[in-house]
């Protein structure tokens, strides 16, 4: 950096501390700007301010997500006001002046203040702000957005992201995600607000907290997920991960007249530090340790883990004799198989990312599948869905209420499940085994690369598409490029390729500095395509493929 844009840089600095009202992510800021004096503390100092100052926090269809901190690529005061005030300018645009909008938030630091700025400014711009009166399950926020007729949703939450995180989530009135082109528009309206405009503007206090109804509503469509006369002996081990869940999923337990959960001790009320964790997602490496370990102790049937925010659910079980969490492609095929078997009208979905199961499951039972773009901003908008699942462990069992992943609902229809097997003699390992015998043992894994440099995956992507493998695991596969879209597929930048059993899509993250590449291989179904043997030849099947799909990326 030149001596010049350091100026600059410092200018920009100083004009933001003068508007940042939050006298914690000031104090962070003037603490940086003493540092720039100290010739051994100054190039650490300029690093940072660098990354503070490096532009405005994008806006995109997953709303805003970043560290929380000083600067407008951070998530502070400043950033969330602005993003209030761009969503109500693009309510007013489209023709929703005054309506409601509902504020919920989960339990990181500066999560409440963030939910309440939001709900001032709002209020402020004429909307009927409703701010949930108290920590609130992502899915509840959705649920509550239809519930009480709504405009507009926002949760204040960085979901399963590291503890210096926060973000925000942003729903429409018919309790989906939005999509382009609406994320656009509303981050053209939010450059409308700098520091200097929402200084200015009317805040309001006069919004309506919403208490207990919120959990009641919610509470009672969860329960009609059971019926009265299913069985409800179930032993099972419940972690919140230290986030939201504990509370809902208690009030949804009674409800549904399931036995309490064990609950995690060490995981189950709300903590912002995540002590326990390195990376508060059940899929991370050790995150449900503490959940096994009291199953085994406990003799539990199940394992549930619900992510901080509870949209998503994790389940571990015993397989070949040892506890371990089902792959979220392993569960994703149980509970659609069991939405069948209930008799749920309706269609199932899943991302094009996620396993070819559910849609073999599908046709078996002589019912519609569709595959969608990668996310629940795509999966909530499948027509008359009946179920819908993406491979990071989000589920959708009940879109009456909730169109968007919600991890309560998937973690009763789990319950049920479970009770059901077991008042027949079996286990979830059965239920998965069965599936097998009938459609092929579909194994996944993923080859995830994470980057420095962003034009790491533009290259490997490049190279994917420039010399594409015409056979993997010596099986001829199919190239397709998933940015030439189709009638049933958008595009989208991936690239697909598919043998007789074989099937793998490489793209980048949509959240993280990533290079994924998605793998399923497939063994013919016969009595034992569900056993240690034929899970065993299988993992060894993914290890090669997962060596050939990093050749021809080049990484």
């Amino acid at each position: 950096m030149t001596e010049t844009t350091d100026t600059k840089l410092i200018s920009e600095a100083r004009a933001w501390l003068a508007e940042d009202p939050d006298v914690d992510t000031r104090r962070h800021l003037q603490q940086q700007l003493i540092q720039l004096d100290d010739p051994a503390l100054r190039e650490d100092a300029l690093a940072q301010l660098r990354s503070q100052f490096s532009g405005f926090l994008e806006f995109g269809t997953a709303g805003l997500r970043g560290k929380t901190g000083p600067g407008p690529s951070n998530m502070n005061k400043m950033v969330v006001g602005a993003a209030a005030a761009g969503i109500g300018a693009w309510l007013n645009e489209h023709g929703h002046a005054g309506g409601k909008v509902l504020i919920g938030y989960d339990a990181r630091w500066k999560s409440d203040e963030f939910a309440r700025e939001s709900a001032e400014i709002l209020a402020g711009q004429g909307f009927e702000a409703l701010l949930t009166a108290e920590t609130t399950a992502t899915p509840l926020v959705a649920f509550g957005t239809r519930h009480f007729g709504c405009v507009a949703g926002i949760v204040v939450t960085a979901s399963h992201n590291p503890p210096q995180d926060n973000g925000y989530k942003v729903y429409l009135g018919d309790g989906s995600q939005i999509i382009p082109p609406t994320d656009g528009e509303i981050a053209a309206h939010i450059q409308n607000f700098p520091p200097s405009q929402l200084r200015g503007m009317d805040r309001k206090r006069d919004y309506r907290l919403i208490g207990d109804e919120l959990q009641e509503a919610y509470t009672a469509h969860a329960a009609t997920l059971v019926p009265d006369d299913a069985p409800r002996d179930v032993v099972w081990v419940h972690t919140a991960m230290h986030g939201v869940g504990s509370k809902p999923m208690r009030a949804v337990a009674r409800a549904t007249s399931f036995p309490a959960a064990i609950e995690v001790p060490e995981q189950a009320e709300p903590d912002a530090d995540f002590p326990t964790v390195a990376f508060p997602n059940p899929e991370e490496k050790g995150a449900i340790d503490l959940s096994l370990a009291l199953a085994k102790s406990s003799d539990a049937d199940v394992v549930i883990a619900n992510d901080p925010d509870a949209d998503r659910c994790a389940v571990a079980t015993r397989i070949d004799g040892h506890w371990r969490m089902l792959t979220g492609d392993e569960l994703g095929a149980i509970l659609g198989d069991q939405i069948i078997r209930t008799g749920a009208p309706g269609v199932l979905a899943n991302s094009v990312v996620s396993s070819t199961l559910l849609r073999k499951i599908a046709h078996a039972a002589g019912r519609e599948h569709v595959t969608t773009l990668t996310g629940f901003k795509w999966i909530g908008r499948v027509p008359d869905m009946a179920f819908g699942y993406e491979e990071a462990i989000g589920y959708c069992c009940d879109p009456r209420s909730v169109p968007d992943k919600d991890g309560l609902t998937a973690a009763v229809t789990v319950l049920r499940l479970v009770a059901e097997l077991k008042a027949e003699g079996k286990t979830l390992e059965d239920r998965l085994n069965e599936i097998s015998a009938t459609h092929g043992l579909h194994a996944t894994s993923q080859l995830a690369v994470r980057v420095e440099n962003l034009s790491e995956i533009t290259d490997a992507m490049a190279r994917l598409r420039s010399n594409p493998p015409s056979h993997l695991l010596d099986e001829p596969v199919t190239y397709r490029d998933l940015l030439d879209g189709s009638d049933a597929l958008p595009p989208t930048d991936g690239v697909e390729l598919t043998g007789e059993s074989i099937h793998v899509v490489a793209r980048p993250s949509g959240t993280e500095p990533k290079l994924k590449c998605y793998l399923e291989v497939v063994l013919p179904p016969d009595d034992s395509s569900g056993g240690t043997a034929a899970r065993t030849l299988a993992a060894g099947l993914l290890k090669g493929l997962r060596q050939q799909m990093a050749e021809a990326l080049g990484v």
